[in-house]
This record gives C-alpha cells, structure tokens and sequence, in this order.
C-alpha cells in the first residue's frame, strides 16, 4: 500500500543538502494485518517481509497481543542512497482480545513473509446447545383448604 507523503521531496532535498543519511535509519510506519474468525478460532496474519525470523516475539498480557519484530538496516557506509522505501528497526503491533479467547493456547508460524497467529476460542464463549429441563405435569389438583373467618 503506498502512502502519500507530501514532505518526502522536502525531506530527500534537506537530507542531500545537510549531509545526512536518509531512509536507513527511517522508523517502521506500520505492520499490515488481517484479523478473521474460522469456526471455532481466530487467525491473525501479519505481513513481515524481511524478517529475520529471530527476532520476531509474540506475547500475550492481561488480554493484549503484542507482535514485535525487527529489520536491520543494510549496511550503508560509503553508500548513496538513491531510492530508499524499505524501513528499517523494529515493528510492534497490539491487539486486544477480550476475554472469550483460550490464551494458554495460542499459535504462532512464521512462513514467506508472513507471521500467522492462531487464536482459538475458549470452551466458555464456543456456541453449544442449551438442554432444557422438563417438569411432568400431573392430572391431580391440589386443593386449596380455606379456614372459615
């Protein structure tokens, strides 16, 4: 997805003319996810191209997911950057889950770029069939004695 940054020509132009390095040491905007529930769990998949697989660290705290992962920055001395779009340093993404999810189970998998994170449902929110209970009728009334007044 591409972003529309009207400052970045000024930002290029100000970096070339004081010298300073541009775009290396540029902080993660954003770490795009998609969020769907498939029968009885939720599925987070997070694209990370890049990677390295190390450094990525998943957490869950008091009803928070938190995906943290971090790029390095190539090696740049003696470089001339002329296009640099690719963020470097560390993504961090938080996801509240509530309460209806079982976090003692919680998966993650990490494959091409994308960190996938299984979140299943606890026994308490999954949907079930309520029984219902039945009282046997009988034909014999009781009879109401009144004291005379």
């Amino acid at each position: 997805m591409l972003r529309f940054d009207p400052f970045r020509d000024v930002d290029s132009l100000a970096s070339a003319m004081l010298g300073v390095s541009s775009g290396s040491d540029r902080a993660p905007r954003f770490m795009p996810m998609d969020l769907y529930k498939v029968d009885d769990h939720y599925v987070l998949s997070a694209d990370l191209p890049g990677i390295d697989p190390g450094s990525i660290d998943v957490d869950v705290d008091r009803g928070t997911l938190t995906l943290t992962a971090h790029r390095s920055a190539p090696e740049s001395s003696g470089v001339q950057w002329i296009s640099s779009e690719r963020f470097a340093g560390t993504y961090r993404r938080q996801v509240s889950l509530g309460d209806g999810v079982d976090t003692e189970r919680i998966a993650a998998s990490y494959d091409n770029g994308v960190l996938s994170v299984t979140i299943p449902l606890a026994e308490r929110a999954k949907p079930r069939k309520i029984d219902i209970a039945r009282t046997e009728s009988t034909n014999e009334q009781k009879s109401i004695e009144h004291e005379p007044a």
